[in-house]
């Protein structure tokens, strides 16, 4: 994982996931859980992206 996925997943959780992976249920789960609250989407960005 790189210096700059690992500032992403901290600052911009979808994002980083979208880069990833594209759009697609990930990516909306992503969004779910960052609206949801910020910690968990952080959570499941380094999940996502390992």
């Amino acid at each position: 994982m790189s210096l700059l996925t690992i500032i992403l997943n901290i600052l911009l959780p979808p994002l980083a996931v979208f880069l990833k992976h594209g759009l697609g249920t990930t990516f909306l789960i992503s969004i779910l859980l960052t609206l949801i609250g910020w910690l968990p989407g952080v959570i499941h960005a380094f999940v996502v992206n390992q």
